[in-house]
This record gives C-alpha cells, structure tokens and sequence, in this order.
C-alpha cells in the first residue's frame, strides 16, 4: 500500500553557501525544537506511525514474550568500599537499576539507593555516582527524560541522611573524590541563554573544572582548571591511588588524544583554594595516556604513543623528560589492549580484544610479565571490579547467549583461583538452542571483516532466512557481543540470523582500524557495511529484500547513508537518533567534537568528503523515479541532546518528499518521536521494551515474517 504523508513546508529560499557551493537547507525551520509548526510535524508523523507500528501482525506476541523474557535477575559486579560491599541489581522488570549494600559478600544485602522512587515513570535516571574512599559520602548525578544534563546530589553513606549540597550544569564531567573526603571534582558550563532541559539546540562549549567543598553553596565552589583560549577543551581528574596527586586529562574533540597534567595535593599548604599549580607532563595532542596507578613517582598509564593496539608506559615524574619514560608491556603483534587496573598491590588486571573476543590475565606490576590466564568463555567482559589496596577482584562475562557469570578472586589466598560468584538463567531460553559463529567476509578492497552470526542450530543455507544486521563504525568503538533478549526472540520466534558486522571506524583492531573509517575515509565504513550484505546474500543465507539493517547515532548515519547508496540491498532499514545533517552537526549541542571523526563543513576539503555521503543531502528530489527504497523507520526523542532530533526529522520531512512521492515506493518511510526520552542512556526498561516491539514489529510486518511458535 502507498501511504500519504503529513505535509511540510519547504523553504526554497533558505540556501546555505559553503565555499562558493549553494545548498539548500528546504526544512531549516524543523532546527526549532520550540516552534508550534515542529511540534504540530511531530504530531502529524506519530499520527500515522503508531496505528502502523500498533497494527503489525506480530507485536502482541512480541511485546507480551519480550516482556516475559526481560523478567529476569540483573546484576553488576560487586565492588567494595571501606569495609562494605555495594552491586547493582534489578529484579527484573524495574525501570532502572537499584544500587543495594552489604557488610560481607554473604551477608544479607539492603537497599542504598532506588532511583526508581524518583519519578513515576521511570525517567529519572542515576547518570553518575561515587563513594568516598572510606564510604563517608555518597555523590550522585541524575537526569531527567534521558537528557545529557546532570544535577549532582549528596548524602551519607551510613545512615542514608540526605545532605543539603546540590550541584547544577553538570553534563560530560568528571567526579572524584579527594581522599580526605573534604569534597569533589567535577565539570560544568557557564549559564546559558534559554532552555537547559535536554531540548535545547545551544553548543556546549568552556566547560570548566571545579572543586566543591562538602557542606558549602556551589555558588562558593573553588575554580580550579578553565582554558578560556580554548572553548571546546573538556577535562577530567583522577585522584591517584595514594590520594596524593591529581592527574588531569585533557581532551578536544573524540579522538584518543590528551594532555596530561597533574598537581601533587600535599604541596599545597592551605589546601585547594584557586586555580591549582598544575605540572604539565603532556602539552600536545599527540597521544593518549590514560591513569593506570602509581608507586611514588613512578607512574603506570595505558597508551597509544607509537602503539596504535596500545602498551603500557611508566613515566617518573621526577624525570618526567621523554627519553627517561619505559615501556612497561609494549604493543601486542595482534591483539588490542583494552583496560588495566591495579589490584592487591602489585598485581595488574590486564584484558586484552582478540578478533572481537575478550581475554583477561593478571599480569605483576613491578615487571610486566605474564602471572597468569584467568578463565573466560568466547564473549566479552562486561564488568570488572577491584582496587589496589585491595586482595580480591570482580569480572562479569557475558556473550550472545550468555546474560552473565561473575568471577570473584581472591588473591590472598595460595592457589588463588575465580570462582562463579553468581550465575542468571532466563527461565525459557535455552542457551543450547543457538549457535554463534564468527565469520570473515572480504571489504571492497580486499580487507577482512570480522562479523558475528547468531542463529538456531539447524539452519540451512537456502537463501530464505530474514537477518538483522547491525552496525556502527565510528570513535573506535568495539561492538563485542552482547546480550539482548530481543535479538534471541527474532531468532528463535521469527526465524531470523542476527549479524553483528566488526566493520572499520570502530576500535576492535587499535587505531588503525578506527582511522581506516574515519575523517576522509568514512566511505570504507559504508563500504564495509554493504559488503556484510552482499557476503550473507552470497553464503546463502539471506536475499536483499530479507534483509533489515539497523545503527544507532553514529550507526542511524551508517544505515542511511548505505540506503541511499544502495536502496536495491535492504528489506528494511532501522535508523535510531542518527546523524543525517553532516554539513551542520557541529553547530548543536556537543557534535563540534564529532569533527574529530568527521570532518566539518567550515573547512573545504572536509566539506567535499561531508557533501558525497550526507544522509540527508544525498536523497532524491521529487519527482523520484529510482528503485524502491526499502521500508525505513526512523527513531528520535524531544530530549536527545547528544543527537538533536532535528538531524531526523529533516531527513523525514525531505525522505517522504522525495521518495515518498514516487509511484513505485509501497513500503513506508516513517518516523517514532519518542516524548521525556533522550539519546538511550537510563532509559527506563518499559521504554526500551515498547521500542524494541515497535522496531521488530516493524521489521516482522515489513519483511512479510510471521511469528514461529
């Protein structure tokens, strides 16, 4: 069936000129979050998506069994402060997860603190949280309705008593006590004009570091780092293990790039009252170095200096000129190093990325040899949890079929060896029923993609099998296996395979892989994206009109981009809070440190990259004759700050004008606006059930799939 979409106004005359090139931006008056005629669009576009979405064929099934299925024990890995133990843990189906304490690992556990007494709904979501070293305070962030914005909160970690302290404009900031828990580091902005709910379009930009004193106003909170020259700068402080130093991390933009600055706190003899005596050991952007621990002088950070797949590196800060500095673990031949942490003193906890799977090893600090391989099954870990001064460690393992095992470890003891802490079934999937296989496909030019399968075990390459293929290559993130009771239903209830393509931009072979998809060659992403496509059709297992891709941010502009590159490739495209607009992103919120991994359009040559693969500058004008676009859905919420709405509802508004107008275009083109949501992060788990139904009900009606028993 053809469908007719809400009309909008196109504004030819509103033309943006980028170095001599005109564009026209027909839909720029949809940049207005608060203007009554995008809330009227808005209005307009649920109107016909969610009798669609309610209408499909499977969705009560789904939402009843997704529901059932979530309704499972969550944990996190316990972690230990002062002489207590504190874990996070959801029943199940509570919109956000609950922090609970204990005085021993078998003592009876009780509740520290429930978000979900906060709202009614669910959208007030604990962002951050800390305890101080001996468990005197406990310092809490929240947000509201998903937004990126942070208000931090105090209170006392024994008796529970709430404290007076509160602290406002807080988004991206750091949180670290001082050991004598007199108070904390964090980040804010300055006031900004209008709005700061999460619905405001205004750059973020001279955030400034700052020490709050427990028991005073933030208004007398002292200024102890700001870098006025240089706007878009954000920074971060660690205290170091000993309490004695503060090391400050300095980055611009997403690259793995920082400064590194630190201020020894014993030489200050009145205690932090201004701007700190900061000691600069790293003034370039030409490397990352990321705090590991430190005995005296002699420091410990995870680095990519010369290492794209990252070593460790010792530098003393009483040498602190490079030639003195000493490779502690140098660069693996293959594998990635992933995080280190120091525990029982001398012992590093050191996790290694190997071809997408995770490896652990406990490692001596003093040499950096090898102690030993601790167990782990083909998956990821998903939690680790430790500190120096203490014996014992924590890490949580999970995979596709796994929801997650914890370890515990004690070191103390002779033959330390991990022990299941806590293992979490769910009752009516069965971890037999599905196979995961890695496979690796070839790129266009020639590289080899790593790309995980999941399916039944008796599957048979007949080319009919409907596949949910997932990516998202950017700002070198790894996409290692994860679980999610969703992907098992379109297995198991719809017959489907779930690919998860390793493709480049993403981190999961160094630096390297991440630039090999970045700035001017982001095209190999999309590249690499189709290639995943073509490999399942060619194997056997699919065919293009089964196949429904979907991505998320940086993902919802790998999706689009590779539609309008390819429509004849996909069944069904699924595009979440994506970034459509690349000729304007680094104007709004925080995507000026995008440009990082992007480009801008203000520079010239960045802008011929931008223009040939924009999402929303590469569809076609009406009257469209092309091929047939698969069914596309779209995904935004009215409090995304990390990802404006706007860079969707353009991209509808001018994919239904042109597209939507062709006579051969059946299948819909059609946009969610979720309401007090945001980009995902503590999102409450009725939400994220309700869209995920409505994502796979869309696929299952879409791609003609019907629901297996």
């Amino acid at each position: 069936m053809a469908f007719k979409y809400p009309a909008a106004r196109r504004d030819e005359s509103q033309v943006d000129d980028y170095h001599g090139t005109k564009i026209c931006n027909p839909y720029a008056w949809l940049e207005d979050p608060n203007s009554e005629e995008t809330k009227t669009f808005v209005e307009e576009q649920n109107k016909l998506t969610m009798p669609y979405l309610e209408q499909c064929a499977v969705r009560p099934q789904f939402h009843q069994r997704l529901t059932e299925l979530y309704d499972y024990p969550k944990y996190s890995c316990p972690y230990k402060r002062g002489t207590r133990y504190f874990y996070f843990h959801n029943t199940g189906l509570q919109n956000q997860n609950v922090l609970y304490v204990q005085d021993s690992l078998d003592g009876p556990a009780t509740v520290f603190f429930d978000p979900n007494k906060l709202s009614e709904d669910g959208t007030v979501a604990l962002k951050m949280g800390r305890l101080s070293e001996e468990c005197e305070y406990f310092a809490y962030g929240l947000s509201s309705s998903g937004s990126d914005w942070v208000t931090l909160h105090f209170m006392k970690a024994d008796d529970l008593t709430p404290l007076p302290d509160v602290l406002e404009r807080i988004k991206f900031s750091c949180l670290a006590w001082t050991h004598d828990a007199k108070g904390v580091f964090y980040n804010s902005f300055p006031r900004q004009e209008g709005k700061t709910d999460g619905t405001e379009t205004t750059s973020n930009i001279n955030q400034k570091l700052y020490f709050h004193v427990m028991g005073t106003k933030q208004s007398e909170d002292i200024l102890v780092a700001e870098f006025p020259d240089h706007p878009k700068w954000h920074s971060s402080v660690t205290i170091s293990d000993d309490g004695r130093y503060a090391v400050l991390s300095i980055t611009e933009g997403c690259e793995p790039v920082n400064q590194l600055w630190y201020c020894d706190l014993q030489q200050l003899p009145d205690g932090i009252t201004g701007l700190l005596p900061w000691v600069k050991l790293v003034d370039n952007f030409d490397a990352q170095y990321s705090y590991v621990t430190n005995e005296g002088t002699v420091f410990t950070f995870h680095s990519n200096l010369d290492a794209p797949r990252y070593c460790l590196i010792n530098i003393d800060i009483q040498k602190p000129d490079r030639q003195h500095w000493k490779t502690l673990i140098p660069q693996h031949d293959k594998d990635v190093l992933g995080f280190v942490s120091c525990v029982n003193h001398h012992h590093l906890l050191v996790n290694y990325l190997h071809d997408v799977k995770d490896i652990l090893q406990l490692y001596e600090l003093s040499t950096g040899q090898v102690v030993r391989d601790l167990p782990l099954d083909v998956g990821t870990v998903a939690g680790v949890s430790c500190k120096k001064q203490h014996s014992d460690f924590f890490y949580k393992f999970t995979s596709f079929s796994t929801p997650g095992i914890i370890y515990h470890c004690d070191l103390s003891v002779s033959n330390p060896e991990p022990r299941v802490f806590r293992e979490v079934e769910v009752k009516g999937i069965k971890q037999e029923d599905y196979q995961t296989t890695q496979v690796f496909y070839p790129s266009k030019d020639g590289t080899k993609i790593p790309m995980f399968l999941v399916h039944t075990k008796d599957l048979k390459k007949d080319g009919t099998h409907p596949v949910f293929l997932h990516g998202y290559g950017g700002f070198e993130a790894s996409i290692q296996p994860s679980y999610n009771v969703a992907y098992l239903l379109f297995v198991r209830h719809l017959g489907g395979i779930l690919a998860v393509a390793n493709i480049r931009g993403g981190g999961e072979y160094g630096l390297t892989w991440h630039k090999a998809g970045a700035l001017g060659n982001k095209q190999t992403c999309f590249d690499d994206f189709q290639c995943a496509a073509e490999y399942l059709i060619q194997e056997k297992y699919t065919t293009a009109s089964r196949i429904a891709i979907q991505g998320a941010s940086n993902g919802g502009l790998l999706v689009a981009a590779c539609v309008n590159q390819r429509p004849d490739l996909f069944g069904c495209a699924v595009a979440e809070v994506g970034v459509m607009d690349m000729l304007q992103f680094h104007k709004f919120t925080i995507g000026h440190a995008w440009t990082t991994d992007y480009g801008c359009s203000d520079d010239p040559e960045q802008f011929k990259w931008l223009i040939k693969y924009s999402p929303l500058h590469n569809l076609p004008q009406s009257p469209y004759s092309g091929p047939p676009y698969p069914a596309i859905l779209l995904l935004t919420a009215d409090h995304d700050d990390r990802v404006v709405p706007l860079h969707t509802l353009k991209y509808c508004a001018a994919l239904q004008h042109g597209v939507g107008s062709s006579p051969v275009q059946r299948q819909p083109l059609m946009v969610r606006v979720d309401t007090r949501s945001g980009h995902g992060a503590g999102k409450p788990t009725a939400k994220a059930i309700l869209e995920d139904s409505d994502i796979f009900s869309f696929i299952a009606e879409t791609l003609g799939l019907s629901w297996k028993k």
